[in-house]
């Protein structure tokens, strides 16, 4: 433990407190300022790694909030900052939507702070290796401000086209690219880690857009030798700079001289920034240009606005054309208001906001008002559910219908916590005596908790050039999109969607407004769940036996589509859907390659009023 002698020498020497301590110690109210170059660390100097410094600094400013100080600023003077995972803190985090591999590298752990700012005034925060950029985690009134993260070797690795006939295709890699080949296999790395990438997604090398039709590609990184680039000079002493990569066996006309792939795995260790138990959160200003997993992941988390929150490349000109290896930001199990506006999300591997719960299943009924429920996902376990005095409700799996009545909860515990490297499993009773059809052993079950379900208002902001989808809601409450621009979002632009089956994520919508958008050439390629430009795709096994209707009260009011599609809307299990007063620009920038030729397609929906002719 720190005494308080040494604490209060480091605060002297901080910016903005030394003054006020001359006459007196702070009240809780006064605002304390830690500017990093009073500990050693100055921007724009690479020989200084960041993160032992700033996990030191979180330590200080979480003492001081266990003294009931607030208002406290960690001041980051504009520049560059270099963050290394050998002297960074290590903390075991069970991240939602994410590989639950422990301990995780973290550059900056806030962690229990009461009205703490981040203030980067633009600068740019440089990691290697693997890592946790930030975490944020059971704090309230907290705000990041004004700063970028960026990786120095990212693990999704960049090749062009340079060749490509009928002796294969020649491919370059970035120059930011560490790779070696090893057997005639190709492998890129960086500080710690080594990958061999089989797939990509392709970017049309001047329009940056997704290429059509080539959804989530195969690459040739086996077999390949190298050759010199043609244009380099006789003499030269030859490095990986210098070299082409040549696949032989590799045949696809789609890949014309000039296209970019992002060459990727399927791993996705940890997001940009992590949220967690948070109250209050603000993001202003922030920019992620790359992570390995999601930009931002914040759960059981709390009232949270993102105004001006970006996942982007770095500059109109950059040669990188990829951002994040998974969505954008992604809020799971989160409750009060979700506010993301002005923001920009570009090149990502999936969505730019994906908003849900998680069902548990039900394993096992123990008594009348007990059971105990299990996460299915292996990216989604170890986090904490529940609490008591929430309310639940049940669901089938293969219908994906309400059963009995919502109860609320009376205790809950970690049934399997350490035994499973993370709780899998809670044991749950109820106030309530529980209807006597929700058995596991006649029906498969899930549980979906309502208190942790968010408002969620998504404006005025800007999706492109992404994978996947733009963007996907799945929470009972109010959700408003509403004047944001989806320019080449590759799958469908809005997806609503609800699954009791695969990644468990909840629920039903129940209040949906999606007006003023603008909708620009969605659908370019197939992706899961994309059978239109605004697809409501619940997943439900059994549809023929559903009787009741999953989603309900959904508006499409004036937005405009530019499209080079017949199909604008499909919808599954919906009662009350509208669309209305929408205008429609049809084009031939692409071919209209979709297997849904219709405008609207209903599969179990009532209620569906439109003032469009098919």
């Amino acid at each position: 433990m720190r005494s308080i002698l040494i604490l209060f020498a480091f605060l002297l020497a901080s910016n903005g407190f030394a003054q006020k301590s001359k006459t007196k110690t702070p009240a809780s109210s006064d605002p304390i300022t830690l500017n990093v170059k009073s500990f050693g660390l100055y921007p724009d100097r690479d020989n200084i790694d960041a993160a032992p410094i700033m996990d030191k600094i979180c330590d200080i400013v979480r003492d001081l909030c266990r003294q009931g100080k607030t208002n406290i600023t960690i001041d980051m003077p504009r520049g560059l900052y270099f963050f290394h995972p050998q002297s960074a803190a290590q903390r075991t985090y069970y991240i939602s939507n994410h590989d639950q591999k422990n301990p995780k590298n973290v550059g900056i752990p806030l962690e229990y702070l009461n009205k703490v700012t981040l203030n980067g005034h633009g600068s740019t925060l440089v990691f290697y290796g693997r890592m946790l950029p930030i975490s944020l985690i059971g704090s309230t009134d907290c705000t990041l401000k004004d700063l970028r993260i960026d990786f120095c070797t990212p693990h999704i690795a960049q090749a062009e086209i340079v060749e490509n006939d009928d002796k294969g295709i020649k491919f370059r890699m970035s120059t930011e690219d560490d790779w070696v080949l090893k057997d005639s296999v190709l492998y890129t790395k960086g500080e710690g880690w080594i990958a061999n990438a089989n797939y990509a997604i392709a970017f049309d090398g001047k329009t940056r857009h997704l290429l059509p039709q080539t959804s989530d590609l195969r690459v040739y990184t086996h077999h390949l030798t190298t050759t010199f680039d043609g244009k380099s000079e006789m003499g030269v002493n030859y490095s990986n700079i210098n070299k082409l990569l040549w696949a032989k066996e590799w045949k696809d006309s789609r890949l014309k001289v000039g296209t970019r792939l992002a060459m990727r795995t399927w791993a996705r260790p940890t997001p940009g920034i992590f949220l967690a138990d948070d109250v209050r959160t603000t993001l202003k200003n922030v920019k992620v240009h790359y992570a390995e997993g999601m930009g931002l992941l914040a759960q059981m988390c709390e009232d949270i606005t993102a105004d001006g929150f970006s996942v982007c490349l770095r500059t109109k000109g950059d040669y990188r054309y990829f951002t994040t290896q998974a969505d954008a930001t992604h809020f799971s199990g989160c409750k009060g208001t979700i506010i993301e506006r002005n923001g920009l999300f570009e090149g990502m591997m999936d969505d730019a906001i994906n908003v849900h719960g998680t069902y548990l299943k039900i394993i096992e009924r123990k008594d009348d008002h007990t059971f105990i429920g299990q996460y299915m996902h292996d990216q989604s376990y170890g986090f904490r559910w529940g609490e008591i005095g929430d309310t639940v409700q049940f669901i089938t799996s293969q219908t994906m219908e309400l059963i009995g009545q919502s109860a609320t909860i009376a205790s809950i515990h970690a049934r399997d916590a350490g035994i499973n490297n993370g709780v899998k499993q809670f044991l749950i009773t109820f106030n309530e005596s529980i209807d006597p059809r929700i058995d596991p052993t006649q029906l498969s079950l899930g549980m979906e908790n309502l208190t942790w379900t968010p408002k969620v208002i998504f404006e005025n902001n800007t999706i492109r050039n992404n994978r996947a989808r733009g963007s996907l809601f799945s929470t009972p409450r109010q959700v408003i999109v509403r004047n944001n621009t989806f320019d080449h979002t590759s799958g469908c632009a809005i997806l609503l969607c609800g699954d009791c089956n695969g990644w468990y994520e909840t629920g039903a919508c129940r209040d949906v407004l999606i007006e003023g958008n603008h909708f620009i050439n969605a659908l370019t390629n197939e992706f899961q769940f994309t059978n239109a430009i605004i697809s409501i795709y619940p997943e439900i096994p059994d549809l023929e036996h559903q009787q009741q209707y999953f989603h309900r009260n959904i508006r499409i009011i004036g937005n405009q589509f530019n499209t080079f599609l017949p199909c604008l809307l499909y919808a599954k299990s919906v009662d009350g859907l509208t669309f209305l007063r929408n205008k429609v620009n049809y084009n031939h920038d692409f071919s209209p390659y979709h297997w849904n030729k219709q405008t609207f397609l209903l599969e179990h929906v009532k209620n569906f009023e439109t003032d469009m002719k098919e």
